[in-house]
């Protein structure tokens, strides 16, 4: 008996640590916030939960981008899809996806949402060249318009109305 609870404890003592999510401050062009992303690892690539008020209803493309930056009005200093792959946009393109690519988001009425979704391109980690924690960082931007998932360079999704920095 006290064999098997020494093993427990030396295998508890074992498993890895839980890594904490980041939050992500999420804010328009005038540099309001419009809320947060919290963004953990997945076994399937990183874990996004998106709480967003104040942005235009209707489906919107996401993608994380290659640069920790978020510059206002237009947003153009997050650089575009992280992509280290140097692959086409878009799931539904036969030469993609980049790696910061993913599903469109909805956004109610009343111009909040919701909305947990995984990106499957990109990695919870510092060492990987798909890492959203890549030397400076990554930024997380929310396009004007529905993403076709396949129109290069960002599936014809409009102007960057929402930007969020990740770093650790």
């Amino acid at each position: 008996m006290k064999l098997i609870i020494s093993l427990l404890a030396i295998g508890t003592a074992m498993a890895a640590t839980p890594t904490p999510p980041v939050t992500t401050d999420l804010k328009d062009a005038n540099g309001q916030s419009v809320g947060s992303a919290s963004l953990s690892p997945d076994d399937n690539g990183v874990k996004i939960v998106l709480d967003v008020h104040g942005i235009p209803p209707g489906v919107h493309g996401i993608h994380i981008h290659e640069f920790g930056k978020c510059e206002g009005p237009k947003f153009t200093t997050a650089g575009g899809h992280l992509n280290p792959d140097h692959k086409e946009h878009g799931k539904l393109n036969p030469n993609g996806p980049h790696a910061g690519d993913m599903d469109n988001i909805t956004v109610g009425a009343d111009g909040s949402a919701h909305v947990e979704i995984v990106a499957q391109g990109v990695r919870y980690s510092d060492s990987e060249p798909n890492s959203i924690f890549h030397a400076g960082g990554s930024a997380l931007v929310i396009h004007a318009r529905e993403d076709d998932m396949k129109t290069n360079p960002s599936g014809n999704s409009g102007d960057r109305i929402v930007c969020g920095v990740i770093s650790q």
